[in-house]
């Protein structure tokens, strides 16, 4: 009985001693070593330590966003939208413009700002959020708009003058129809803009973003931060979009003011908040 207990364990072990499992429990081995040498020794991060905004987006200055006035304030009152959201640092805004004609498609503007301080996560897009309820995308496209900032002074003989720095950011265009736009034959195409912050950088695609967040290896931390709006107006109790050419130059208009007060007073500061980071080239494409 003992001998054939004995010769049943030598025939479950055996398989675990031939060559090839043991070389690969050796290559697993030395990789696990490998790993945990270059993270303690090369400081190498596999995730990262979350973040902080300077300040709640919130606390953001409702009377520091140029001509815009904020009309209405909504939040997500649905649990399971705001975990699959996946955070809780968040603002939907509709701001409205007072420049502009009181029927142009530009006059009022959802605006939906998140922010991830943990950043291991997939980025939510906009084409997932609004295929999955139903629209249908229409086209994609990534557009260059160009940002004045008149925020910086310059003395001379004759007093002080304003600056106007330029600066190019690329966002992502998406344009859906509604599945009601067969309804009474009501043409139901909107437009949908968004970017991201990521690390002090600014992109308009998930796998940028991923990108940029993998790249840095050396960093403790990292964070992501989505800004997304929608331009509209209501007319006789149904909501007007604006076309192409409206929706750029707004949206040049809107950022200007958005981006500058999200960078000064929310946005980490990332040139100090992390001096290990990974110190490629700045650039926003």
């Amino acid at each position: 009985m003992t001998q054939t207990i004995a010769n049943g364990t030598a025939g479950h072990i055996r398989p675990y001693l031939q060559p090839a499992f043991l070389l690969c429990v050796a290559v697993l081995a030395t990789a696990a070593f490998g790993m945990s040498v270059a993270i303690d020794v090369l400081g190498l991060y596999l995730e990262h330590e979350p973040i902080a905004l300077k300040e709640s987006l919130e606390l953001l200055d409702e009377k520091g966003l140029g001509s815009y006035t904020v009309v209405g304030k909504q939040k997500i009152e649905d649990h399971d939208i705001i975990e699959a959201l996946g955070t809780t640092d968040y603002i939907q805004w509709v701001l409205e413009d007072p420049e502009v004609p009181a029927d142009s498609a530009v006059r009022k503007c959802m605006l939906f700002i998140t922010y991830y301080g943990s950043p291991d996560i997939v980025p939510h897009v906009p084409e997932e959020c609004y295929m999955g309820g139903g629209n249908q995308r229409m086209s994609s496209e990534s557009i260059m708009l160009s940002l004045c900032d008149n925020s910086s002074e310059q003395s001379t003989g004759q007093g002080r003058i304003n600056l106007t720095n330029v600066k190019e950011v690329a966002c992502r265009y998406l344009v859906f129809q509604s599945p009601k736009a067969g309804l009474w034959k009501i043409e139901s195409k909107f437009p949908i803009l968004y970017l991201f912050n990521v690390n002090g950088q600014y992109r308009n695609s998930r796998e940028d973003v991923r990108f940029v967040l993998n790249k840095n290896i050396y960093g403790k931390h990292s964070y992501f931060s989505k800004v997304e709006w929608q331009f509209f107006n209501v007319k006789f109790g149904r909501r007007t979009y604006p076309g192409r050419d409206e929706v750029i130059a707004a949206s040049e208009k809107l950022l200007a003011v958005i981006l500058p007060v999200l960078e000064k007073q929310h946005w980490p500061d990332w040139n100090k908040s992390d001096p290990d980071k990974d110190s490629g080239v700045h650039r926003d494409i």
